[in-house]
């Protein structure tokens, strides 16, 4: 598989300046200068390699950018946490797309990559003109947040890398099924060798602004999403427990009344790897090319 080209663009907050980590693969078409933009947007704790089996087949046709959101990956890392919010999110996915200098851009999220790509396809003036929501929606079922809340921050220390994909393994087992090789694609840019071992690549000063917000209800985000207009599509594991069937059916008949696709087996979130996946995709975005 290629590799993409890791580029960074400063960005703003309230607290000063850092530097925010961009994968980005160029098109192989034979005109890639006016070749289309889609940002693909990773989850809570992931990063922007997360996508490289999708950026791989869609890099034939598109310009493909995969940030490093904030204290994930290769980006800078908060001193304050709580700057690691949607509204922060939000701020430096404006600046990635000015920086990418393209007037629209096609927004393909995966959970928390969803909600900041809800966010900004709602405002006046979005840069999106195309969207995909991976498995998250205006309402976050409790049960999945209560989940996620039980392993976000952990930072363990692997002896062996070996060890650290098995705990994986578990820890990952609701995106699905995967073969090994497969697998790897989702564990080679997440486990980072430290000098007291193997861990993840995140900051896990996360998960503070996270359980902050645990402790709060689950705000209800209807409002956002109805003000959406561009072409949405959701995608769903029909054994989520972070996009009920009921909240996905409803996205259908309200707002950008987004069409619904299910993958059966597969929890929160799917991974965009198996080829089923990564075709649905690429007919959705395929209508904008």
């Amino acid at each position: 598989m290629l590799e993409p080209r890791l580029r960074h663009v400063t960005c703003a907050s309230p607290k000063g300046l850092h530097r925010l980590a961009y994968w980005e693969w160029l098109p192989s078409a034979a005109n890639p200068v006016g070749a289309p933009t889609v940002i693909c947007a990773h989850g809570l704790t992931r990063n922007g390699r997360d996508f490289d089996a999708l950026a791989a087949r869609l890099s034939k046709q598109w310009r493909v950018v995969c940030p490093d959101m904030a204290g994930r990956g290769r980006s800078d890392r908060f001193a304050d946490p709580s700057l690691y919010a949607l509204p922060q999110y939000v701020a430096d996915s404006v600046t990635l797309v000015a920086r990418l200098d393209v007037e629209r851009v096609a927004w393909v999220g995966t959970s928390m990559g969803g909600l900041i790509g809800m966010f900004l396809a709602a405002m006046p003036g979005t840069p999106i003109g195309r969207l995909l929501l991976n498995d998250i929606g205006p309402v976050v079922d409790e049960a999945g947040r209560g989940r996620i809340g039980g392993y976000v921050g952990q930072d363990p220390r692997f002896a062996t890398e070996a060890e650290g994909v098995a705990a994986l393994r578990e820890l990952m087992r609701d995106f699905g099924p995967h073969s090994d090789d497969q697998f790897r694609l989702l564990t080679r840019n997440y486990l980072v060798q430290r000098e007291d071992g193997w861990t993840f690549a995140y900051d896990p000063a996360i998960a503070v602004s996270f359980r902050e917000q645990q402790a709060a209800p689950a705000p209800d985000l209807w409002a956002v999403y109805d003000a959406i207009r561009c072409p949405t599509l959701v995608t769903r594991g029909a054994q989520s427990d972070i996009l009920s069937a009921a909240t996905a059916a409803q996205m259908t008949q309200r707002g950008p009344k987004a069409r619904c696709v299910e993958f059966d087996g597969v929890g929160h979130a799917p991974t965009f790897i198996a080829d089923d996946q990564i075709d649905t995709v690429e007919r959705f975005l395929a209508a904008q090319a």
